[in-house]
């Protein structure tokens, strides 16, 4: 069986690294990797993390690219790709426009596709943009659906999925972020801990998606300054290169007191830092299924999430991007032990670690 895996982003080589791994040493299977380097930097640190060698590697990124100059380099860039390879199947995960396109094309050529991380929804085509839209695209292409959870299985049966195709494997990211938090933590991390915290608390931000671009990243970042006026808390924000979070933030939070702005951090050292987070301030989607593995309360920066089983088991709450609602929710959590408790206690709805392993036999049963 011959099955290339096709990835862009930092989170799809998270979250497609241990599928990859399996894969490699699987009897009877032939598995290859395509990147299109969607992100270029972010990307290649995973691979090394994971030692990934991408047979295919596309190398797509541009500055500032348009959606429809990135999926235009997409169709022409990976189509011979598969003219060359000729897979049986083709896996890409989550619902970047990677995915998307990757989709459309085994379409086009009668492949076999595997959806990994089928089904999420937030049903509201705008949020998360252009997230949503990409997942609905895959989930009317694919042949087999890896659906994290139950809940993701329920939207797909409810758009006429047959269940016969739909396989419930838990979330690959609790299979990567296993296998991480094993590695020793790096240099970089302990020399942050030792200089920046202290006794205080530790705040993790991220936030970088394109519908929190403008006035809500805006106000997120005045939210952030009201935070650090605790002076307990040291509030530490990888910044996403993407110059609409690098321009706001800069302006905003360079030089706060109690505020650390860093470049974008490897997966390896995010990891650890989560691991010492008292609470994560986030609008991203895989940090929403990690840190409830470590017990940490998260507050999402977002109107809604197509990850509610976290925000059902209270691992998650729903904040938006308000100002005041950021600072009320954090400062809660913060001062009021028993409100931080039920949250940190609440147990990881996201699967068991075995996600890639169901996901390899379900293809070879297919």
């Amino acid at each position: 069986m011959k099955i290339l895996s096709v990835f862009g982003t930092r989170p799809e080589a998270v979250k497609m690294a241990p599928v990859v791994m399996r894969l490699a040493e699987t009897p009877g299977v032939e598995s290859r990797v395509c990147v299109t380097a969607q992100h270029r930097q972010m990307l290649d640190q995973v691979l090394d993390l994971f030692n990934v060698q991408p047979d295919y590697d596309l190398d797509l990124m541009r500055d500032n690219q348009s959606l429809a100059e990135l999926s235009a380099a997409i169709f022409t860039h990976l189509d011979p790709v598969l003219e060359d390879f000729q897979p049986d199947w083709v896996l890409a995960q989550g619902d970047t426009t990677t995915v998307a396109i990757t989709s459309l094309l085994t379409y086009f050529r009668r492949i076999k596709f595997g959806h990994v991380e089928a089904g999420l929804r937030t049903h509201d085509k705008w949020q998360p943009f252009p997230e949503e839209i990409n997942r609905r695209i895959a989930g009317v292409t694919a042949d087999l659906h890896f659906a994290p959870t139950e809940w993701s299985k329920q939207n797909l049966l409810r758009e006429g999925v047959d269940e016969r195709i739909i396989k419930v494997t838990g979330n690959t990211v609790i299979d990567a972020l296993q296998f991480v938090a094993k590695q020793p933590e790096p240099e970089e991390i302990t020399e942050l801990r030792t200089e920046k915290l202290g006794t205080k608390k530790l705040i993790l931000v991220t936030a970088h998606r394109r519908e929190n671009f403008g006035k809500p990243l805006e106000d997120i970042c005045q939210a952030l300054i009201q935070l650090a006026d605790l002076g307990d808390v040291e509030i530490v924000y990888p910044v996403h290169l993407n110059p609409n979070v690098q321009e706001p933030v800069n302006r905003l939070l360079r030089g706060v007191e109690h505020v650390t702005l860093l470049p974008p951090l490897d997966y390896l050292p995010l990891v650890h830092l989560m691991k010492h987070a008292a609470l994560i301030l986030t609008d991203s989607g895989g940090i929403q299924e990690e840190a409830p593995a470590f017990g940490v309360p998260t507050l999402v920066l977002r109107e809604v999430t197509e990850r509610p089983e976290g925000v059902q088991a209270g691992t998650l709450k729903l904040v938006g991007t308000a100002t005041s609602r950021i600072v009320q929710e954090a400062k809660r959590l913060l001062m009021d032990d028993s409100a931080y408790a039920a949250m940190s206690r609440a147990a990881n709805p996201y699967g068991d670690g075995h996600a890639a392993e169901k996901i390899v036999r379900a293809l070879l049963e297919a």
